[in-house]
């Protein structure tokens, strides 16, 4: 079993959904409203564990009602919690999220998630060296980031970098990081003044660009790779993002090769977004497997 480390930010999704989405100054009438735990790195924890790693988590939450649910999914779904932090004072994390149209719209507040520094993280050190792979996004700060790139550097454990939400990164972050996931806009605003396929070149067997229906384009160093996903009736797309990198991550550090670990990482998104939540659709490593089969 293959262990994995998330720094990363957990959170309470406020779910709406509704046939339209509002413009603005424009009330709409939706159809229903639920609360379900999410935020980028437990989504990617809870996916990565449900696909068969030994995870452990590392972050913060509020120590409020929010938290405590948080904390029982963390166990429900076999995630370990020694370096998750309730934070006195700080309200959890919190998405708020339309599902309209066949699409998602995402407001996310921080909350304790801006206590995930670069000095908690430090405290964390051995569950970092003790992984087969770290994942990190970008609902934490930015010092965090470049923390840990370097940690991971330092000792030699392979990072996954999934640049969401976007924001500028360092050149020493884009060197640091093993593998780089973005989607083609994040790709957009991380390489301004390249093409796609220029940035795919520079950074070969490095860069991984999803574009949704169309799968996952990257270079393999002699020429552009894309593969293709699986095309299923989308029920929520909220979290497909964070199923692909987790089983992204679990393949590769099962030792599987490239295109094995999009396929297997195409698989697992295609699922998840088959039923309700961002977690609510996160397959099983058995139900991949299935239907890979």
């Amino acid at each position: 079993m293959v262990k994995i480390a998330v720094v990363g930010s957990s959170s309470m999704d406020l779910v709406v959904t509704s046939k339209q989405r509002p413009a603005a100054g424009e009330t709409v009438l939706g159809e229903s409203f639920k609360t379900v735990p999410g935020g980028k790195g437990a989504n990617q924890a809870i996916a990565a564990a449900r696909l068969g790693a030994d995870v452990s988590m590392i972050g913060c939450i509020g120590n409020d009602y929010y938290g405590e649910k948080i904390m029982v999914n963390f166990a429900g779904n076999g995630v370990n919690t020694d370096n998750v932090k309730p934070v006195t004072g700080t309200e959890t994390g919190t998405a708020h999220i339309i599902l309209a149209e066949g699409d998602n719209s995402i407001v996310v507040v921080k909350g304790a998630n801006d206590y995930i520094t670069p000095e908690y993280v430090q405290a964390c050190r051995d569950a970092v060296a003790a992984a087969d792979m770290v994942l990190i996004q970008q609902e934490i700060p930015e010092e965090t980031v470049e923390y840990v790139s370097s940690l991971c550097f330092e000792l030699g454990v392979p990072l996954l970098l999934n640049p969401a939400p976007s924001r500028p990164i360092s050149a020493k972050v884009i060197d640091q990081a093993t593998y780089i996931t973005p989607n083609e806009h994040e790709a957009a605003e991380l390489f301004p003044s390249m093409e796609l396929g220029q940035a795919l070149e520079k950074y070969p067997n490095k860069l991984f660009v999803t574009e949704g229906s169309k799968g996952v384009r990257y270079h393999n160093g002699q020429k552009e790779v894309r593969v293709e996903t699986f095309k299923v009736e989308a029920v929520d797309t909220t979290g497909a993002g964070d199923t692909f990198n987790a089983a992204f991550a679990v393949g590769i550090a099962e030792g599987k090769s490239f295109e094995e670990s999009l396929v297997f990482a195409n698989r697992a998104a295609s699922l998840s977004v088959m039923k309700f939540g961002a977690q609510g659709g996160m397959p099983t490593r058995e139900e991949v497997e299935a239907n890979l089969s």
